[in-house]
């Protein structure tokens, strides 16, 4: 039997930021000189925004239209000023920003070498040859902001994705937002320490997200620090949290998976989580590759929980990132009771197995009232690597049963061969699944009987997944986008 090689847990080389066209950043105008050349009805709409921010909007404009002129004298929040004759450069000294609205590129092109020769970032509307910066689509939640851009490519699809944010973001998170920025020099002079600080700021956004609609008052605030301090030292302890990433999918993963990646310290993950997952961790995290892989290079249990332990007691949040659903076939039980005896605080998002996410994909029901009243888990091999002796043949081989088989790639032949001399019909129906979910997941079916050589031929890369059952005599048909090979079962 091949032994299996030791790894070391290893910091993952962080991905780089992929090609930006803008740089989105969030200007502070407020009590702070904007320029504005231009009084027509395209200029309006940069006024207001400007005046939104609290700039103090100075507009030159011969004739200012009507739109504009009511604009200036009612501003949603700073000033507009509107001087009835043609900028100059003269103008343009001291504002943080130009803005200038004109037909012709000849007068866009001034405008713009003027602003650029005394230092000021120019936006010259819908003319982006002569644009330092850009106006996006905006979803206002302020204090919480979000800006949308397509580089002008395409403002339609801009705006529908705005539309699409808009219905995602509750109203009610700008009072949350609003809260925030009332308590946080409040949290700051409360004398907690930085760990407690973020408890405070964890609870905080987790009555946020549960109660969007309703107003944040002081009587919040008051139960945040009360649950903080009763919490007593271990509020300076990090804690675990164990997160199913799916079968690879990065669309698979569930909400809570999300939300724990974008608060992660440090996220310790295994060779089967795909990179497109890793994405949505926050970019300040730092990666652990702490992976396991069948007969290959793989780090000690042991070595994986003290090192959870020990950044959780640094006060690290930690997340533990497990291919499927770390509660199958994911040595979870191991790791819970590593960080209970270190009185670690420990949670579980679970995840979609990779049982489920390779029927969903292929388009086939794993339970039947007909033909599969029952569906098992079971695993390819025991922890010396061989077909598990305590094996119970005869539920694998109960025709109403199907049956999911994780990492059977090594053992497949001696299993499936045991499982016919003890009952299974060699013609049940089965099929093998690499890499399911994933872009590249390639599907080999054909009888029982028949499947461990169709697999050897395959030559599939991992992960594998066996489904066996007379369920799959459904399985009539493989969905366009994933790749097969080998025999149909009809």
């Amino acid at each position: 039997m091949p032994v299996k090689q030791p790894r070391i847990p290893s910091e993952a080389s962080p991905t780089r930021m992929q090609a930006l066209a803008r740089l989105p950043v969030f200007l502070a105008l407020d009590g702070k000189r904007a320029v504005l050349a231009g009084g027509s009805p395209a200029a309006v709409w940069k006024a207001e925004l400007l005046a939104a921010c609290g700039a103090h909007v100075e507009v030159y404009a011969v004739d200012p239209c009507d739109e504009l002129l009511q604009l200036a004298a009612d501003p949603p929040r700073g000033t507009i000023a509107i001087d009835r004759h043609d900028w100059t450069a003269e103008d343009l000294k001291g504002a943080v920003v130009a803005v200038g609205a004109f037909e012709d590129d000849e007068g866009a092109a001034r405008f713009a070498s003027a602003a650029r020769a005394v230092g000021v970032p120019v936006n010259v509307i819908d003319k982006p040859l002569f644009c330092d910066f850009s106006f996006g689509a905006i979803v206002n939640r302020s204090p919480l902001v979000i800006g949308i851009s397509t580089d002008g490519a395409a403002p339609v699809f801009a705006q529908a994705v705005r539309a699409k944010l808009e219905a995602l973001l509750p109203n009610g998170f700008t009072a949350w937002a609003v809260a925030a920025s009332h308590w946080r020099s409040a949290v700051k002079a409360s004398g907690l320490s930085f760990s407690a600080r973020r408890k405070f700021w964890q609870l905080f956004t987790a009555r946020a997200v549960s109660n969007p609609e309703r107003e944040p008052n002081q009587t919040d605030f008051d139960s945040f620090i009360a649950e903080i301090n009763g919490l007593g030292a271990a509020v300076e302890n990090g804690s675990v949290t164990l997160v199913g990433a799916g079968p690879g999918d990065p669309e698979l993963l569930t909400l809570r998976a999300v939300r724990a990646l974008q608060s992660a310290d440090v996220i310790l993950f295994d060779d089967l989580v795909s990179r497109e997952v890793l994405d949505f961790a926050r970019r300040e995290a730092k990666k652990m590759l702490v992976g396991k892989t069948g007969f290959g290079p793989s780090c000690k249990q042991e070595d994986i929980n003290a090192l959870m332990v020990g950044l959780a007691k640094q006060g690290k949040r930690v997340v533990r990132l497990k291919g499927g659903d770390p509660l199958i076939f994911g040595r979870a039980a191991e790791e819970i009771d590593a960080c209970k005896a270190a009185n670690i605080a420990v949670d579980i998002v679970p995840g979609i197995t990779a049982a489920q996410g390779a029927a969903a994909r292929v388009g086939l029901p794993l339970t039947d009232r007909k033909r599969a009243r029952r569906l098992q888990y079971v695993t390819g091999h025991a922890k010396n690597g061989a077909v598990p002796s305590d094996f119970d043949w005869q539920s694998l081989a109960d025709p109403t049963t199907t049956t999911a088989i994780y990492m059977p790639t090594r053992t497949l032949t001696a299993l499936v061969e045991s499982a016919i001399a003890r009952g299974l019909d060699p013609r049940t129906p089965a099929l093998a699944i690499a890499r399911a979910t994933r872009p590249d997941q390639t599907v080999v079916t054909a009888p029982i009987s028949e499947l461990p050589l169709r697999v050897a031929e395959a030559e599939l890369p991992g992960p594998v997944l066996v489904l066996v059952g007379q369920v799959l005599n459904s399985h009539s048909a493989i969905r366009p986008n994933a790749k097969s090979v080998g025999q149909k079962t009809g």
